[in-house]
């Protein structure tokens, strides 16, 4: 009879050895809020925005980033923008303080339009630098990339807390390393979006679509989609000018708990007049056990029991152009002009 071997500690695989401190390494600087933030026990906590100075006197090429919780049980996510001098986006905030920004209210749908056409004009010249979320990872763009932070822009930080039943404090933060000799490529982060939808109670398996088109040519770096509990399933699809199709992403068990961005390994040429098509589905029946009410319809909402569609994706253009001219279209004011 065959004698087996009683196994020990040294046949076990090497222990896990968890990153403790910055996974891009060192960084070059860190910016970090001034003060903690208290998180209640209970209750909704309105997104927080945080204006934090570069202090940058020079246009500074940013090769890696990477955004750190100060309190990873309250923070749901962190998103940080780059706000350039002159912007209108959050004017009334000042550096260093937590500000919610009020929605004006308006007489009807018509208004309510032209108030959204106005801040998303405001908002329009920020520029995502990085992110943390769960499953996230630091940006680290390839030799030659960068992302660029122009002279006396602002860091703002977009804190989402979930409140767990215990009170709680946090400061988070964010480092970079910069480019160490001017890139080729400027990398600028984008997304095709749909906020306007209704999803039926018990439907399981809602369809919403969203789209953009590319008004220059660019390089598709890289992919991520973003839903919420009731996230089904999520694709991406080019559309060329010349008809042709093609898929270049499909997500099949969209996971809200491990949100993960999806790097190209060759990245794709994408010329002028290219549409990238996103196609999402959400589960809101008695089956999705992450589903927070499956009675309730869900419409598009901040907070993680309400849903959002978002298709973020990064593209590269050339170093020396506005990376903005590639989804930048006229104002419908300016198209009824020219008719």
């Amino acid at each position: 009879m065959a004698v087996r071997a009683r196994a020990t500690p040294l046949d076990a695989p090497s222990p896990i050895e968890w990153v403790d401190g910055w996974s891009i390494g060192k960084p070059d600087a860190v910016f970090e809020m001034p003060r903690d933030f208290d998180v209640p026990a209970a209750g909704t906590v309105e997104y927080q925005y945080i204006v934090i100075p570069s202090g940058f006197t020079r246009d500074t090429w940013v090769q890696a980033a990477e955004a750190r919780p100060g309190n990873r049980q309250l923070v749901h996510h962190i998103i940080a923008f780059v706000r350039p001098p002159g912007s209108e986006w959050l004017k009334d905030a000042k550096p260093g303080v937590p500000f919610v920004p009020v929605e004006k209210k308006a007489e009807d749908d018509k208004k309510k339009e032209e108030q959204k056409e106005e801040s998303d004009e405001a908002a329009g010249s920020r520029e995502l630098l990085i992110g943390f979320a769960p499953g996230l990872v630091p940006m680290m763009l390839r030799p030659g990339q960068a992302k660029m932070v122009t002279a006396g822009s602002d860091f703002v930080f977009q804190m989402h807390y979930t409140a767990t039943g215990k009170a709680g404090t946090g400061r988070s933060r964010i480092g970079v390393i910069f480019a160490k000799e001017p890139p080729g490529e400027r990398v600028f982060t984008a997304n095709a979006l749909n906020s306007k939808f209704v999803i039926p109670a018990g439907d399981p398996a809602y369809r919403v679509d969203s789209s953009i088109t590319l008004q220059a040519p660019a390089r598709l770096v890289d992919l991520m989609p973003h839903m919420h509990y009731r996230g089904k399933d999520f694709e991406y699809r080019l559309i060329y000018p010349t008809g042709e199709t093609q898929t270049v992403l499909s997500v099949p068990r969209y996971d809200f708990n491990w949100q993960l961005f999806y790097y190209l390994s060759d990245p794709i040429v994408l010329p002028r007049g290219t549409r990238i098509d996103c196609t999402a589905h959400f589960d809101n029946s008695p089956n999705n056990r992450y589903n927070p009410d499956p009675k309730k319809e869900v419409r598009w909402g901040e907070q993680t029991w309400e849903e959002m569609m978002i298709g973020w994706f990064d593209v590269a253009v050339d170093a020396a152009k506005d990376p903005a001219d590639v989804f930048r279209v006229k104002k419908k004011s300016e198209d009824r002009a020219g008719l």
